[in-house]
């Protein structure tokens, strides 16, 4: 891997000196020098080089110093590492240089292999903070797009032995639905879609969470949300209740010429469902998520609603009709059930 070295001195001939020395792993693109004669005109190479690696600074020179320099490069390039290459090697210039982000110092007359091990070193370090930015970073856009609690399994010791198990649990399981969505997305552009689309999740989402609820998965225009322990039932309704207010207010922009104001039909139901990684294990396809009658049950009740409606069985009315306020709405047939169920809608 290739290192790449900003020398900033006033020195003329250093330059060439470098270039001697070091012409070997410069011709085998082991490193990449380049020359900047003071702090300014290191700023503007650091700029034009933004993958720098190692920074071999002076301290005394016209324009800028050094000691300045270090400052600027320790507050915007936290990646970037500096060792200080002066004549000036007193104690005062090298606490100074160090309390400033100085990553090492060598003193003039410059011993080349002591220059050469310091540089690996400089660079081994740079390496390695720049693998743990970039691990962060990908946690962070792996958070995007996995749910904590998958985060959280993934993270258990035994992760491996459990990777295709299952368990049984108790939860409620609400579909969200954005009504009117599909019609409207057809009459706008696809980055219009993809953003108001993101921003009614993200409403949505928030009251969720609020409520101790996590996403399972988004699908089409609709969000499939899971709540678990104490209270789920409850918390599940209340988190319903608030993302359909909270759509329903909200005040995303729409493209000029288009009037839609967003509501939501909910399905709501609980009991046991299977918890667990679904998918093709030879494929590499798994899909931590919950499954089961209760599931489906909740979708269905989902599609029986109308923009609005906080829809839910007979069974889940009779646990919650003394703390949320219900009406009947209709006895309906819903898709591989016998005999027709009595819906009630959540009113408040």
């Amino acid at each position: 891997m290739k290192t790449k070295i900003l020398v900033v001195d006033d020195e003329a001939d250093l330059e060439l000196l470098i270039k001697q020395k070091f012409r070997r792993k410069i011709r085998e693109s082991v490193y990449e020098f380049v020359f900047a004669c003071n702090g300014q005109e290191a700023l503007a190479r650091i700029i034009e080089n933004p993958d720098t690696d190692v920074i071999l600074s002076d301290i005394n020179m016209p324009v800028m110093d050094g000691l300045t320099l270090l400052t600027h490069t320790h507050a915007q390039h936290p990646a970037m590492k500096t060792v200080i290459v002066s004549a000036y090697g007193d104690l005062g210039n090298l606490r100074t240089a160090m309390n400033r982000g100085a990553f090492d110092f060598v003193v003039k007359p410059v011993d080349f292999q002591d220059l050469e091990l310091t540089i690996e070193k400089t660079a081994e370090q740079v390496r390695q903070l720049r693998d743990t930015l970039r691990a962060i970073q990908e946690n962070n856009i792996l958070k995007m797009y996995v749910d904590e609690t998958v985060l959280n399994f993934m993270t258990r010791p035994d992760f491996e032995n459990r990777l295709l198990a299952s368990e049984t649990v108790e939860a409620t399981i609400v579909f969200l639905d954005i009504c009117g969505f599909t019609s409207l997305a057809e009459q706008l552009a696809p980055t219009d879609v993809v953003s108001l689309l993101n921003t009614y999740f993200d409403v949505m989402v928030k009251e969720i969470i609020a409520q101790g609820g996590y996403v399972d998965k988004f699908m089409g225009d609709a969000v499939m949300a899971v709540f678990r322990g104490e209270h789920h039932l409850d918390r599940a309704i209340d988190a319903a209740l608030s993302a359909r207010a909270a759509l329903q207010y909200s005040s995303a922009p729409l493209p000029s010429g288009f009037a839609y104001r967003p509501e939501v039909s909910i399905g709501l139901n609980t009991g046991e469902v299977v918890s667990g990684n679904i998918g093709s294990a030879s494929l590499k396809r798994l899909d931590y998520t919950v499954i089961g009658d209760v599931v489906n049950v909740s979708q269905r009740l989902q599609a029986a609603g109308k923009p609005g409606q906080i829809i839910i069985s007979e069974a889940v009315y009779l646990k919650v009709k003394e703390s949320f306020q219900c009406q009947f709405v209709s006895e309906v047939t819903l898709k591989n059930k016998s005999l027709p169920v009595k819906i009630y809608e959540v009113v408040a």
